[in-house]
């Protein structure tokens, strides 16, 4: 045991009250293909050692707060210090050109915006961005500029690893908050991918943080979700609970699709 590992048992971090406390009491942390991945990533390229321990952090409740923002996360930890220490990992945002590509690809694909609407990243994703050279994860740990306030020389230290299990808990909750590291808002994306238009009638309510409301889609788009419909059935049947149809357009209901 090198003295560091041996500085870092010794020290038992200030307990805090209100803390964001990971909801996986044991084995791994996170749900969705996407934090896992986030996680696998980021422990294959060896930050392993230093992950195990911000687990720790993360269900103890040290960190107090997470921001995410387009190139940048930030939070701040309690440690064994009075003083919480500041975390920030920055991860370039994607060039505009190469976001472009990504949403032509996506505005391609009705399921995909479906997906997306629903609150959901279409396991296609990772590879939409690999084949316009534009990772949606980091491939090398240089990748990732890594700075914790605290007297830790390791990289990651457990303040820093603590934040990322928290990220990836983020992201499972809302899997835009990954986009908007990589430099898309939910908003702006929705906007370029032209969802305002095709999903949203003039008299309906707009899909919000709280979660999908009653929508209208234009013909056009339902036929393209009914050629897949026998594809994707069990994702358009949970979807279509929250839409209504156009007058006189295509009826997707809660277990059969009828057509007029």
């Amino acid at each position: 045991m090198s003295w560091q590992d041996w500085a870092d048992r010794a020290a038992r971090p200030i307990r805090v009250e209100g803390g964001l406390v990971a909801r996986s009491e044991r084995g791994a942390i996170g749900s969705t293909w996407w934090s896992k991945r986030f996680i696998a990533v980021l422990e294959s390229l060896s930050l392993g050692g230093r992950l195990s321990r911000g687990r720790t952090y993360a269900r103890k409740g040290q960190v107090l707060e997470l921001d995410v923002r387009p190139g940048a996360v930030t939070s701040t930890v309690q440690g064994s210090r009075p003083e919480p220490y500041a975390v920030r990992i920055r991860f370039a945002p994607l060039p505009d050109s190469a976001w472009q590509a990504v949403e032509r690809a996506l505005g391609e694909q009705a399921l995909y915006r479906a997906r997306l609407l629903a609150g959901e990243l279409p396991g296609e994703l990772e590879q939409l961005f690999a084949e316009v050279g534009a990772p949606l994860f980091p491939r090398e740990s240089r990748e990732l500029a890594m700075r914790c306030s605290c007297p830790d020389i390791a990289v990651p230290c457990k303040h820093l690893a603590a934040t990322f299990y928290l990220l990836a808990e983020r992201f499972d909750d809302d899997p835009f908050e990954l986009l908007l590291w990589r430099g898309r808002s939910r908003a702006d994306l929705l906007a370029d991918l032209g969802a305002d238009a095709a999903w949203i009638g003039p008299n309906e309510v707009r899909v919000d943080s709280s979660g999908i409301t009653k929508t209208a889609l234009n013909p056009d788009l339902c036929r393209e979700i009914r050629a897949s419909f026998l594809l994707a059935g069990p994702l358009l049947a949970r979807f279509g609970r929250a839409l209504v149809p156009p007058p006189g357009g295509d009826v997707i209901g809660r277990r059969r699709l009828d057509t007029h």
